[in-house]
């Protein structure tokens, strides 16, 4: 017996479909790869790993070491001219490596410094405590004694300290008065790097490219933050705050895109308008403002209270206000 054919089955609508009625396909936002994958870069690497870092590292020392010793030793049995000659030379590199060392310390004491300033000021402001308050505030007047942007500061506080009988009032006028300048610096600062990594994020097609510019960027953002508010870290101690801010970033979500940040940098329906490529460097852009917030928030002496923190969205608008068009009726 054979099977009657079968006939395809139709529905018939009753109402006519518009297709141009149809919602558009969703188009995913860029992600800020770039500074995704500079965050995988700079993230706490696993106890293994460190494990594994110390013992090649120890090892490798030793080899140097022991190499650097049988080569001045054999050049003295060869020659005493030429070994005297090693040894001055091996000398002037253990010298030069002990004063990187202490140039590193230093870093980090100037930042652990800035870290105690700021845990000090939110328990004697929690506290009401005035006397420990002007202990702060003599504190911030020596830090900042020999800049040239907190000098009217340092006279308008000396000026009205003694008037001021409230911890949490003093402590808000020796911020508004002594930091009000360097975040001014601090803003410009990130601004500018956001500025160059959306720049070079969106002009250079290379691979990788744009995650070195991020990683480069950063680094020298959070470096120069630092050395306004008077931490000036070293290269390890950049590297240790840039891995600081990103595990700040990371845990708290807020290295992810929102759109109302894009809403706020973009304008409207511009993104959309735009190559996807231009949209990475916007978001590129819009993360490494976040990132020199938040640096800005761990190398401050004193917390936001006085004066507003600076916004994201505010910080990217005015960084990319020349590469970004806005509508006239905006």
């Amino acid at each position: 017996m054979t099977e009657a054919p079968r006939k395809p089955l139709i529905l018939e609508i009753e109402e006519e479909a518009d297709p141009s009625l149809a919602p558009p396909v969703p188009d995913p936002l860029p992600e800020g790869r770039a500074l995704q994958m500079a965050a995988v870069v700079t993230g706490r690497p696993s106890f293994l790993t460190r494990a594994a870092l110390w013992a090649f590292s120890a090892f490798f020392s030793f080899l140097l070491s022991v190499a650097a010793w049988d080569f001045v030793t054999g050049l003295f049995a060869r020659n005493a001219l030429l070994g005297w000659l090693a040894f001055a030379l091996l000398a002037a590199a253990l010298a030069a490596a002990a004063l990187l060392s202490l140039r590193e310390w230093a870093a980090y004491a100037r930042l652990a410094r800035l870290d105690t300033l700021r845990q000090r000021a939110e328990v004697a402001r929690a506290a009401a405590d005035l006397k420990e308050a002007r202990a702060l505030a003599a504190a911030l007047t020596r830090l900042y004694s020999t800049r040239a942007e907190t000098a009217w500061g340092r006279s308008r506080l000396a000026e009205r300290e003694a008037e001021v009988m409230d911890a949490d009032a003093l402590l808000s006028l020796a911020e508004a008065e002594l930091l009000g300048p360097l975040d001014s610096m601090a803003r410009a600062a990130v601004e500018q790097s956001a500025r160059q990594v959306a720049t070079v994020t969106a002009l250079v097609p290379l691979a990788l490219a744009d995650v070195a510019t991020a990683l480069f960027a950063n680094l020298r953002m959070i470096r120069r933050i630092a050395e306004i508010y008077g931490g000036r870290s070293g290269a390890l101690g950049s590297w240790g705050l840039l891995r600081r801010v990103f595990s700040h970033l990371v845990a708290t979500g807020a290295l992810a895109l929102t759109d109302d940040l894009i809403g706020s940098v973009a304008g409207g329906g511009v993104l959309s308008k735009l190559s996807r490529r231009f949209g990475e460097g916007v978001v590129n852009g819009a993360l490494t403002a976040r990132i020199g917030i938040a640096a800005i928030d761990l190398c401050r002496p004193l917390p936001f209270v006085a004066l507003a923190r600076p916004s994201t969205s505010g910080t990217v608008s005015r960084a990319l206000s020349g590469l970004i068009a806005r509508d006239k009726a905006e």
